[in-house]
């Protein structure tokens, strides 16, 4: 079959609702309102309607400048069913990467946050004159004609174009760690396959309950949880800015089940003085992705006698790649574990060849959920995917001898240091098991004895006090001489984006 016969492909909310049209999709925290499935597939339908009435047809780009909110929800799966390609702005990017960003994907129509309009007016004049239009519960555009389209009332379906699982459905971009983001093109086959391999490889029910934390402009809100369980028929809890305690109480009372989030915000809660008060009785399983999760945040989830455990993924594969059995967690708890099930992956030197059981290398990663190309940049798209289909992660891996993997860190963040390859992951595992640290990062810096040498950024916890002599003697015996850092520096904070991850290329400018 043709799979351009596929009338499912990009309709998420419509299938869904009909096979439980009744039951509870979504909790919007923000305005504290509760929709069905077949609610959340009629304003998707409202949306859809208002984009074609517009003139986006499929493969348009259709941009959108949001914090996570239920309106956003609306235009993803709008999007998906006129096969216009959703385009999230981070709304923490600079003016000139925006500007940036928009000139080289040109979208069709622009879709804002009316909470942002500050910052959405700075850059605004470089729309030119595309169509605008701001999100909200009432009036959705700010031209009447739109405004009157988005509140009619229409029993009439969407007019659907023929869409194959190779069409794209997002542009996605990249964190910019390396210049200036990129534009990674997820087609409708990742978001599919990957929710696939969620829904199978993590074990999912139709009953689980998640408050999503990720920001919905990054694949981790759209695509780690969101997506599978609108698959699934299960529930989300659309939260606003994160809030540790808010949402340690969201987690509470409408009994999450499965919690994924990144270690900072991991920390942040059990560092609440409403984590020891906070019923976890509904809690499946806390699993921690986009970095590292050091081992002693860990232990406090675990000393709840609660699961926290890692995950591994990026916006160009997937996202969601391992799974680690919650029975092997304390057994290996620095592994991410297993591949999913439509998942391959290998581990090579610099040469391009596989490194033997134990050894450090690149991980590379194939399969049906990869991503199709960088937007406009065919030079990188070539560096990144093989032509047989391998994608380059940038990420350091080693497989032990039991099939476990563990993720080491970044490729670009190893450094040399007297001829010696140093992980900063293994010293950060290190630095979070002080008692009086709260957060810490290492970085190389260049040394003219040693090449390179590891200087560690540091946030004390509240009332406590550290010098670097203390740190240094707190290292000595527990790490090689040439892996403890030579330099330390005190913050208030670190440096964090909109999903919070520790930001190390910032530390070093």
């Amino acid at each position: 079959m043709d799979l351009k016969d596929w009338s499912w492909i990009g309709d998420w909310t419509a299938r869904r609702s009909l096979l439980t049209p009744k039951k509870e999709a979504m909790v919007d925290n923000i305005r504290k309102k509760k929709y069905t499935f077949e609610e959340v597939d009629y304003h998707a339908n409202k949306v859809a309607r208002m984009l074609l009435d517009s003139g986006v047809q499929k493969g348009d780009r259709v941009g959108i400048y949001s914090k996570n909110r239920f309106d956003f929800l609306d235009v993803l799966f709008a999007c998906g069913k006129i096969g216009a390609v959703l385009t999230p702005f981070n709304v923490r990017l600079t003016r000139t990467e925006i500007e940036y960003l928009i000139n080289k994907t040109n979208p069709s129509l622009f879709i804002y946050d009316p909470d942002l309009k500050s910052q959405f007016n700075e850059f605004r004049s470089f729309l030119e004159k595309k169509p605008i239009v701001v999100l909200g519960e009432k009036s959705f555009g700010l031209d009447p004609d739109i405004n009157s389209l988005m509140n009619k009332k229409s029993s009439t379906a969407v007019e659907r174009p023929s869409l194959s699982l190779d069409d794209p459905y997002l542009i996605v971009f990249t964190g910019g760690t390396t210049g200036l983001p990129k534009g990674a093109v997820l087609s409708h086959g990742l978001v599919f396959w990957n929710s696939v391999n969620t829904i199978v490889s993590w074990g999912l029910r139709p009953d689980d309950i998640q408050p999503l934390l990720f920001p919905l402009f990054h694949t981790g809100g759209i695509n780690v949880l969101l997506i599978p369980f609108i698959h699934l028929g299960a529930k989300s809890i659309i939260m606003g800015d994160f809030n540790a305690d808010e949402t340690l109480k969201i987690i509470e009372n409408e009994k999450c089940s499965i919690v994924v989030a990144v270690p900072t915000m991991f920390n942040m809660m059990s560092e609440s003085p409403r984590f020891s008060e906070t019923n976890f009785d509904s809690v499946r399983v806390f699993i921690s992705g986009g970095a590292p999760c050091p081992v002693a945040i860990m232990e406090k989830y675990w000393a709840r006698d609660k699961i926290l455990k890692m995950g591994y993924g990026l916006t160009e594969v997937g996202p969601n790649n391992f799974y680690l059995p919650e029975d092997q967690v304390k057994y290996k708890p620095s592994s991410v574990g297993f591949p999913v099930f439509h998942c391959d992956m290998k581990i090579i030197d610099n040469y391009n060849v596989e490194v033997p059981l134990g050894e450090i290398g690149e991980l590379l990663l194939r399969g049906p959920h990869i991503f199709s190309e960088y937007w406009d940049e065919p030079e990188e798209t070539q560096k990144t995917i093989e032509p047989d289909g391998w994608v380059h992660t940038g990420d350091l891996a080693m497989k032990d001898d039991e099939g476990f993997y563990f993720i080491t860190g970044r490729k670009k963040d190893m450094f040399i240091s007297g001829g010696e390859n140093v992980y900063p992951t293994e010293i950060e595992e290190l630095l979070y098991k002080h008692p009086a640290i709260l957060e810490a990062a290492v970085v190389g810096i260049s040394n003219e004895k040693w090449g390179e040498v590891g200087k560690a950024f540091i946030v004390l916890k509240p009332s406590k006090t550290l010098t670097g002599e203390e740190i240094l003697e707190y290292l000595n015996g527990k790490l090689a001489r040439y892996k403890i850092p030579k330099e330390y520096e005190f913050r208030d904070e670190l440096p964090k984006s909109a999903a919070g991850k520790i930001l190390k290329r910032d530390l070093v400018k």
